[in-house]
């Protein structure tokens, strides 16, 4: 039995917090009120000046396993999402090899028993190796319980065959996450193409290459009645696409990454491989769209498309020849508290509904509010703290992350995942 003294609660229903005490036991929360009397027994967890929410759900992580397993582990992935208040990650089945069939999705979810200490989900492939050539075999990756079918990291460039894997995908009621990006336009591209990609003279990806392939795919799904989820949209066109779709009542939901939000084209100084990613960071009049998208309801998740590389391949590569994507468990968090809540961006109840309850309604989950009666699955966070994003405060095998080394305001104190404490700092 645990009194989380003190402390005030965060909802997706209100922007204005609620002094109270949180009691758990048993792994539910059993009351929450001001002022609430201490059990005999009570193990007491002073919580002022610290916000308790329900705990994040992040629905695009690369955990690297099976075949990359030196630059991140299912182990290392899940506890670092712990260090970043998330109790529910879904891997992507970019792995080697590609998680294309049943008996691949139940090695992971073996994995998955022994070695993580939080909610993991694993998506399946459309096309067989994400080769974009055949079908995978979705039935028995259904079967197994797989919450959505993509290629992310390879788009489907041939469209009948994107519609089969719609048309199938229906069927199991699954949705078809979409990397959206035509592979030709991209070309060699490193950053996003413009006057920045001129000035370092690196080669740009334009942002057509995304919002033509998303148009693409958004139409696919009109014809089919699938339910398309947009990765990672980085454009204020591709934006303005989901929103007209949505208001003609195509099945299109999309995520937004913090980077994306935070960093554009003009943070790439020196050539750090910290900030290449794909897409790439788009530029500053983009963050402020994306941010009044996922303020008005266009954008209906947040994710961090969490992508582990070493050190090696990041710094000791020329910024061209180094891989795409950086880590984003352990930082999202903190960095939305530092850039957007502390500054009334916007308020705690949209970090609550978008990274935590639509993320999970999204796969057909319940919510966790911090509510009586509730499982006890939440985080408790300081105001007061800061925290500095060392390579030994990490938790993640790889510190590829444009936050390495700088000191955020906001920290994770607590997590608390049936009860049982997680993390306590």
């Amino acid at each position: 039995m645990k009194l989380f003294q003190g402390g005030e609660i965060a909802s997706e229903d209100s922007p204005f917090l609620q002094s109270a005490d949180v009691l758990v036991e048993d792994g539910q929360i059993k009351r929450v009120g001001a002022g609430l009397e201490i059990p005999d027994g009570a193990e007491v967890i002073d919580c002022s000046g610290c916000v308790l929410m329900p705990a994040m759900f992040d629905v695009h992580v690369h955990a690297r396993e099976p075949g990359q397993e030196h630059k991140e582990t299912i182990k290392t992935c899940s506890e670092a999402a712990i260090n970043g208040g998330i109790t529910g990650i879904v891997l992507m089945p970019n792995t080697v090899p590609a998680i294309d069939s049943g008996g691949l999705v139940q090695t992971v979810l073996d994995i998955v028993a022994e070695k993580s200490r939080i909610q993991v989900l694993q998506t399946g492939c459309l096309t067989k190796g994400r080769a974009g050539e055949e079908l995978a075999a979705i039935a028995g990756m259904a079967a197994k319980g797989v919450p959505m079918l993509t290629d992310d990291g390879s788009p489907v460039v041939d469209p009948r065959l994107l519609r089969r894997a719609m048309e199938y995908a229906k069927d199991f009621g699954l949705p078809c996450a979409s990397h959206c990006e035509v592979p030709t336009l991209s070309g060699k591209g490193a950053i996003n193409e413009g006057p920045v990609s001129y000035r370092l003279g690196l080669p740009g990806i334009p942002a057509i290459s995304e919002e033509i392939c998303l148009d693409r795919d958004i139409r696919i799904a009109q014809y089919t009645g699938a339910h398309v989820h947009i990765q990672h949209v980085t454009t204020s066109r591709g934006l303005d696409t989901i929103r007209r779709a949505k208001e003609d009542g195509v099945r299109v939901t999309c995520e937004v990454s913090p980077h994306h939000l935070i960093f554009n084209e003009e943070h790439i100084v020196d050539y750090d491989a910290n900030f290449k990613m794909n897409p790439p960071l788009r530029t500053a009049e983009d963050n402020e769209r994306l941010l009044q998208g996922l303020i008005d309801g266009v954008c209906d998740v947040i994710a961090t498309d969490h992508a582990p590389h070493t050190i090696f391949e990041k710094q000791n590569n020329e910024f061209a020849g180094a891989p795409f994507g950086i880590t984003g468990l352990e930082t999202a968090v903190v960095s939305l508290y530092h850039h957007f809540i502390r500054s009334d961006r916007f308020g705690w109840d949209l970090l609550v509904r978008r990274y935590s309850a639509e993320p999970r309604r999204l796969l057909g989950l319940e919510p966790v509010p911090v509510a009586e009666g509730a499982k006890a699955e939440f985080l408790v966070f300081s105001t007061e703290k800061t925290t500095t994003y060392s390579r030994e405060f990490m938790r993640s095998k790889s510190a590829n992350t444009p936050f390495i080394d700088q000191t955020l305001n906001g920290q994770i104190v607590g997590v608390v995942r049936s009860g049982e404490m997680l993390l306590q700092r």
